[in-house]
């Protein structure tokens, strides 16, 4: 049977281990039975789709049933993970029929007018119509040379897992305001706390908690490395998540990070572009930010996805959508929305702005400006249009992720 033929098939649960072996091997990393066992209490089989050739698995990609916060409300989104094709089998369209499948039955599916991926390489699915929507700054900190924030109260430190209660609780009641910020159940709880086998000689995760007169107000969670030159300390802190309800929490929580005794840089790969850390510190260049991409999204049902967030300004335009996979999403859509909702429906009026759905996407979390698109992507068909357009997509807050997946 060729390649053309194979089907698409569901994934089982039975699939598990074959789906593990392959996806290891695609990406080149090493045996983890503890790692295998925490990706199978998350992997959901019947949203697994999988291509066999000679009863191996040669292409594979899944996703997680999740919700994403976007401006303004929180939206049940595909959270698209696991996507591999075998080094024997590139170039033969594999990868786009497992795509393409996997966005129809999304769309028909009805439940998630989105979905979301971090990409492995930045080129792959803009072609499926998934648009950067969120950036990200990895902090690479000199400690000696960035000076900490001022003293701002005291910091409890305890295992990540045993905090898990408290910490769940602080992040869903500040996971409504942050765009681009996940649910997670239980078990992605367990999945993000978990102390792996180390692979860096550091620490399972500690939780440094501030609490204010009414509870837990911040935590971070982190791990530390030992480093000795010539009798002389150079221990890093990893830091994996940061989250606080306020100013005095976020203060406290960086100025003991960036304080742990024997310790010499901080390390942080999902710092917000726009992180209050940056005005806190007394040398902001010794925070060494180097821009990375993070969340790719891509709007599977377009009227419902722009109906279902909120805007910054009053808007009524009327977009020109280009689809190519999803057909349904091609057309004029008439938007008339503000800061308090949203109507978005067919009509035959003339088009305002023009853009394919990928556009959509990067600009769909208010971390893409409308007009960082117009270099020959955005069209403006009627005068003003784009500045006003990039006003009403924007937002408050940066979008951000504090975790892939």
């Amino acid at each position: 049977m060729t390649n053309q033929e194979s089907p698409v098939e569901t994934a089982t649960a039975a699939d598990w281990d074959a789906i593990w072996q392959f996806f290891n091997t695609a990406f080149h990393l090493p045996p983890d039975d503890e790692e295998k066992a925490s990706e199978a209490r998350l992997y959901e089989p019947q949203r697994g789709l999988l291509v066999r050739d000679g009863g191996q698995v040669v292409a594979h990609a899944a996703a997680y049933s999740r919700e994403l916060t976007v401006p303004g409300a929180v939206l049940p989104a595909a959270h698209v993970s696991l996507v591999a094709v075998a080094a024997t089998h590139r170039r033969q369209g594999l990868l786009r029929r497992l795509m393409t499948r996997q966005l129809r039955d999304v769309h028909d599916a009805g439940r998630e007018p989105i979905a979301v991926l971090w990409a492995s390489e930045g080129r792959i699915y803009p072609r499926f119509g998934y648009g950067l929507a969120t950036q990200r700054l990895h902090l690479s900190i000199d400690t000696h040379e960035v000076g900490p924030p001022p003293p701002a109260g005291p910091v409890r430190v305890a295992s990540a897992t045993s905090c898990q209660a408290e910490l769940a609780e602080l992040y869903d009641r500040l996971r409504p305001q942050r765009p681009g910020w996940s649910s997670r159940d239980g078990r992605w709880w367990h999945h993000l706390l978990r102390t792996p086998r180390s692979k860096d000689g550091a620490t399972g995760q500690w939780a440094a908690c501030y609490a204010g007169p009414d509870g837990l107000e911040g935590y971070a969670t982190f791990r530390t490395r030992s480093n000795w030159s010539d009798w002389v300390p150079h221990g890093e802190v990893k830091v994996e998540q940061v989250v606080a309800a306020t100013g005095q929490a976020y203060a406290a929580l960086w100025r003991f990070l960036l304080t742990i005794d024997l310790t010499r840089t901080v390390s942080y790969s999902f710092a917000a572009l726009d992180e209050p850390l940056q005005h806190l510190v007394e040398e902001p260049r010794q925070l060494r930010g180097r821009l990375l991409d993070g969340l790719w999204l891509r709007l599977v049902d377009v009227p419902r996805a722009l109906a279902a967030r909120r805007y910054a300004a009053d808007i009524d335009t009327v977009l020109e959508i280009t689809d190519d996979l999803l057909p349904e999403n091609s057309g004029r859509w008439r938007l008339s929305a503000g800061p308090t909702g949203a109507h978005c429906a067919r009509t035959q009026d003339p088009a305002d702005l023009a853009c394919d759905v990928r556009d959509l996407g990067a600009v769909f979390l208010a971390g893409t400006p409308l007009t960082a698109l117009a270099g020959g992507r955005v069209r403006e068909l009627r005068p003003g249009a784009l500045a006003r357009a990039t006003v009403a997509f924007g937002w408050h807050r940066q979008p951000a992720s504090q975790e892939t997946f």
